[in-house]
């Protein structure tokens, strides 16, 4: 059974996986850019190594959970002696983070080379998943090398699924995310019709729970809308918005219309206009309630889009 594991990238997902790693008895090592964010795992047991090449040395398998595609590049691929030319015959890279298909295609090819095997592992669930052990995760690379590390994943996880070589787990989280989006937006709108309308909108989620319109993302956002609760995002629109971006680069190669998922993208870039980015999907619902007075008057071009979208909203 493999037991000794490196660890990259320790924020809102990479800590409570490493926690319920730690939990399940394994020996972690870990780096990360800000090393302050490692001292509670250390406190928990992991050890705190000063590079990426020494988890090289001591790990049977590399897990990275980091933020894109540029990230996952610039720790593996950069610098004089890049780390994936490091790697060593039998190690393991597992990596949860939410990447381009074809950069994880090309990523494992290069392990390959070193006679290392490649697993992406996207996951679906969120931190309170992450925190619990009841994530979705999505598999591509050998169905072998998933058989090996099925122990490590099996205390992060309610439901694994392998659906083929390498990069199809990126495929089927940017499915993932395209279906979540989309539905963020369409809860984001019934929740402003029903306030507008009158009704206790924070009672949908329980009215609608065990019938076809349920969902989970219905049941954590919707009492959030209905509450106006924006604080300590759990999750965020720059998030959900750089996985559009990846379905968008994916249909396009494909040559797949997605207009559905499009119009999400904008409307997260809209709201992006008026929050920022990096606020909780929660804060879509204001994109649907009557307009505050613009905030941009030194930009035209922005008031001009903000205003013939809320226009569009009273039509």
């Amino acid at each position: 059974m493999l037991k000794n594991i490196g660890f990259i990238g320790l924020g809102l997902m990479g800590r409570p996986l490493c926690q319920r790693l730690l939990e399940a008895g394994f020996n972690l090592s870990v780096w990360n850019r800000t090393s302050s964010k490692a001292q509670a795992l250390v406190d928990q047991g992991a050890q705190l190594l000063t590079s990426p090449q020494q988890l090289i040395q001591v790990c049977e398998v590399l897990c990275l959970c980091l933020t894109d595609t540029q990230v996952v590049e610039e720790v593996l691929l950069e610098g004089p002696q890049p780390l994936i030319a490091q790697l060593q015959p039998g190690q393991i890279i597992l990596d949860f983070s939410s990447i381009a298909p074809a950069a994880t295609r090309n990523l494992a090819a290069l392990a390959a080379q070193q006679g290392a095997q490649w697993i992406d592992a996207p996951v679906s669930g969120g931190v309170q998943g992450a925190e619990q052990g009841q994530l979705a995760i999505m598999c591509g690379g050998e169905a072998s090398t998933l058989e090996k590390i099925r122990p490590l994943l099996a205390p992060l996880a309610r439901q694994i699924t392998h659906l083929g070589p390498a990069g199809s787990g990126q495929i089927a989280k940017v499915c993932n995310q395209m279906l979540v989006t989309c539905q963020a937006a369409a809860i984001a709108e019934v929740m402003a019709l029903a306030q507008q309308a009158g009704i206790d909108a924070a009672l949908l989620p329980v009215a609608f729970r065990g019938g076809f319109a349920d969902s989970l993302p219905l049941q954590l956002l919707a009492p959030r809308m209905a509450a106006q609760d924006f604080s300590q995002p759990k999750w965020t629109l720059a998030t959900l918005l750089k996985d559009l971006n990846l379905s968008a680069d994916c249909a396009q190669q494909l040559g797949q219309a997605t207009p559905m998922s499009r119009q999400a993208a904008e409307l997260i870039r809209l709201q992006g206009l008026q929050s920022g980015l990096q606020v909780d999907p929660a804060q879509l619902v204001e994109l649907f309630q009557p307009a505050p007075a613009p905030t941009h008057r030194g930009d035209p071009l922005l008031n001009s889009t903000l205003g013939v979208h809320n226009q569009g909203k009273k039509s």
